[in-house]
């Protein structure tokens, strides 16, 4: 009987520490996206510039200069510096879907994959989204977005580009 009630006893703590970490990792998805965020553009012209992070100056050059040139052309560029999700070097290379609050699942799919993948964007006005890749950093509380090969791109109406902003929700996702 002893036996059978330090095996209930353990088997409880077993479940506490399985809950605990369930919570931690909804957690970690959880700050992994953010709505409503301010996103500028920013003349990197990465085409024009060979898509070359040093001549462009961006923050991340210093990690990802040196990736392949597919690697680098595989999505546009973003600076990041969202209310969620990593800043700085633990940013860089990251990608995000820039989109609507009403794409988010929880928990996201590939869960490792959204903490080392892309950022997904969408125009909250119209819909559009896409993804981009993080090679910089900024400070306006939100991103800022390659004209070109981002925001151009989601601006579907034209309006984001007369106002200069959009608002957008993003998300973290494999690149």
């Amino acid at each position: 009987m002893a036996a059978a009630a330090a095996m209930m006893v353990s088997g409880g703590r077993a479940a506490l520490a399985v809950a605990g970490v369930l919570c931690a990792v909804a957690a970690m998805a959880a700050a992994q996206q953010a709505s409503n965020v301010r996103a500028t553009y920013h003349l990197y012209n990465p085409a024009q510039n060979g898509w070359d992070l040093n001549r462009v100056s961006a923050y991340c050059a210093t990690w990802d200069a040196d990736k392949p040139l597919s690697w680098r052309q595989k999505h546009g560029w973003t600076a990041f510096c969202g209310p969620a999700g990593q800043k700085g070097q633990a940013a860089c290379g990251k990608c995000i879907r820039v989109c609507g609050s009403a794409t988010f699942t929880f928990p996201p799919a590939g869960l490792s994959q959204a903490i080392v993948g892309l950022l997904q964007v969408k125009n909250r006005a119209t819909g559009a989204s896409i993804v981009a890749r993080i090679v910089d950093q900024c400070s306006n509380g939100g991103l800022d977005l390659d004209y070109e090969t981002v925001f151009k791109k989601i601006d579907t109406n034209g309006q984001g580009y007369q106002m200069g902003h959009l608002n957008v929700d993003y998300q973290f996702v494999a690149c």
